[in-house]
């Protein structure tokens, strides 16, 4: 297992722009970034990913009923990532 690095050593970040939909319903976003995920806001902001390799960029939406709108994408040489979530269908959320 790679060991933790302190925060701040990460030199490259990738920029995710997340477009608030139609009706939100109180919904918030989350990024996921190699399956961990951390609370986000909507519009643009950047995000710490690892400098060798790819990295998998995961947005969905959630607002306390369910989750809906999710998308992931393999972060190779990309820099910018926009996302625009669906139409409010539900997915099952496993805990």
């Amino acid at each position: 297992m790679d060991t933790l690095q302190p925060s701040g050593t990460t030199k490259r970040r990738v920029t995710l722009d997340i477009g608030r939909p139609a009706l939100t319903w109180g919904a918030r976003p989350t990024v996921t970034i190699d399956g961990i995920g951390h609370p986000a806001q909507w519009g643009a902001g950047t995000w710490a990913v690892a400098e060798d390799g790819s990295t998998v960029v995961g947005v969905y939406c959630y607002n306390r009923l369910w989750r809906f709108g999710a998308a992931s994408a393999r972060v190779g040489d990309a820099d910018v990532l926009v996302y625009r979530s669906g139409a409010l269908t539900p997915q099952p959320t496993t805990t």
